[in-house]
């Protein structure tokens, strides 16, 4: 592998960025970026996602490009947190998403899981995990973060996100801790807009801080700085990817962190919308940022490289700066062997989705059905029992979701075991005229079960459930689909359960707390301020 002083200028200001592209195989703008640029890596999104031979031969044909231009190994890196945000969700183990984990207050399913995970991905070419997100989610309105954080108790949080540190890395995939330092508690999506959060040191010192700290301390091979701006350290109203004081001053001198840092997707409009893709780029690695990530677009791409090859040249950003970023990101590579041969496919698949893994995710999924009321009058369901099921249709709920397209829904369970379940399906936002007739339709049937998602966010879910609580009292029972906070709009139900994700597993765990074959054994990591929210 090439030492820093063999590098020309282009090939390490290359290094400093990870590309996003579009297809399931290699395009010819990341080619070019690979060939011509000297990128250091790129990142999966289920657009390069078919199934899993189609990634282990993209990531073997990536590797080849850049090997055969003689340039260094890629990182290949994925957002593969499990739960709601994954891009590879068949033919692997899908592992259940935090606060699932977090609900199950097993560290060891955490680790277990990371370590499945991590030999799953290593085998399919991928060997950087953009995971743990170890956020502290104490903010019920968050809109980007919710269920893909542990839970709001920092230290439990931490303690789980060393496990998935731990995990993955041993398996050769770095985990990367995000996002620095801290997104648990804002209320805009930074995807969006720029959210600013207003607590000073000592605040992210007693909190938000204490999860990276301790990833730190399990030498986490990375770190992902958030777009968010934090007054109380950056006066200048700039975002913490763009800011020195918290990039140098926070991060490395303060709390000794000399790992890889990056950003998150500079696309962002937190981002994009301020600054433009030149100048955050240039500003990321004056900040010391050591990986600029943009996603999705090869204008913005190249531009960026070639704005900051410039802000070197001219002497803005220093050379010893970039030499700094560059030893790190070689330092990783040869730790994390990304020049070794991938294994045949014929080996590969014989390692991915084994069914002891497969076995064991359904058992942690099982353990994290969360059963906030129960006025034991609405499960355990019967075979002579009328059932009115509604299932909300979950849509993306933000930009690092992506498509959550599936067929599969509660009622793809129930069906199999009860004869008389009817199943409607409404959008995320249903019209009065759907919600009228469901409420009509519900009074001739023994039991309703509304599966919600994010009603927390959306009036009309609301309205449809309080209607029918108003009309048919106890015989409604509520299965939130993702946020545990939506019982908060509507605390009169009587029984209420929590799976903390729509993916198939989790339906399937929830189908067999409602036929009374599991016992719900999972407990609340956040809390529900309402007072008329209780277990009964």
């Amino acid at each position: 592998m090439k030492k820093v002083h063999e590098m020309t200028l282009e090939e390490k200001v290359g290094q400093l960025f990870m590309a996003g592209f579009h297809g399931t195989e290699p395009s010819e703008e990341i080619t070019k970026l690979i060939q011509d640029y000297h990128i250091g890596g790129v990142i999966y999104f289920t657009r390069n996602v078919k199934e899993v031979k189609q990634v282990y031969e993209l990531s073997r044909s990536l590797q080849k490009i850049a090997k055969n231009a003689g340039e260094l190994p890629l990182f290949i890196s994925i957002d593969q947190e499990g739960g709601m945000v994954a891009r590879i969700t068949e033919g692997v183990t899908l592992s259940p998403g935090n606060m699932a984990l977090g609900a199950t207050g097993d560290k060891e399913a955490v680790y277990r899981l990371g370590k499945i995970v991590g030999k799953e991905l290593r085998t399919l070419g991928v060997n950087m995990n953009f995971a743990p997100c170890v956020d502290v989610n104490n903010n019920p309105l968050n809109p980007v973060i919710g269920v893909r954080s542990y839970g709001e108790d920092p230290r439990i949080v931490a303690e789980f996100g060393v496990e998935a540190v731990k995990g993955l890395q041993e398996e050769n995939v770095s985990a990367v801790s995000k996002h620095f330092p801290g997104h648990g508690d804002t209320n805009v999506d930074s995807h969006l807009d720029l959210p600013v959060i207003a607590h000073g040191l000592e605040r992210l010192e007693s909190l938000e801080l204490i999860p990276f700290k301790e990833t730190f301390d399990q030498d986490v091979d990375g770190v992902m700085v958030a777009h968010i701006n934090f007054p109380a350290i950056e006066p200048e109203n700039v975002p913490s990817t763009l800011s020195k004081r918290i990039v140098n001053g926070l991060l490395r001198e303060k709390l000794g962190y000399d790992g890889v840092a990056m950003t998150d997707c500079m696309e962002m409009k937190a981002i994009i919308d301020y600054y433009g893709i030149e100048e955050a780029s240039i500003m990321a690695v004056e900040a010391g940022i050591d990986i600029v990530l943009i996603s999705h677009t090869f204008e913005r791409q190249y531009r960026a490289m070639e704005a900051v090859r410039k802000a070197v040249e001219s002497g803005r950003i220093s050379t010893e700066q970039v030499d700094r970023s560059v030893e790190r990101i070689l330092k990783l590579k040869e730790k994390r062997k990304l020049g070794e041969e991938t294994v045949s496919w014929a080996e590969a698949a014989v390692l991915v989705s084994k069914e002891e893994n497969l076995e064991y995710a359904r058992v942690v999924s099982e353990k994290s059905m969360t059963l906030v009321k129960n006025s034991g009058k609405c499960f355990p369901l019967t075979v002579d029992e009328r059932v009115l099921l509604v299932t909300v249709d979950p849509q993306v709920a933000t930009d690092v979701d992506e498509t959550l397209a599936t067929k599969i829904t509660l009622g793809t369970y129930l069906k199999k075991r009860l004869p008389h379940v009817e199943e409607v399906v409404i959008t995320v936002s249903p019209s009065e005229e759907e919600i009228t007739k469901i409420v009509a339709d519900a009074a001739s049937f023994d039991k309703v079960i509304v599966a919600t998602y994010q009603a927390v966010a959306n009036q009309l879910q609301v309205k449809l459930v309080q209607n029918l609580v108003e009309n048919i009292k106890d015989k409604v029972a509520v299965v939130a689909m993702r946020s545990p906070y939506d019982i908060g709009k509507f605390p009169e139900v009587s029984t209420y359960l929590v799976t903390y994700e729509s993916r198939a597993l989790a339906l399937e765990s929830a189908s067999k707390v409602l036929l009374g074959e599991l016992e719900a054994s999972g407990k609340l990591p956040i809390t529900l301020l309402d007072s008329k929210v209780k277990k009964l």
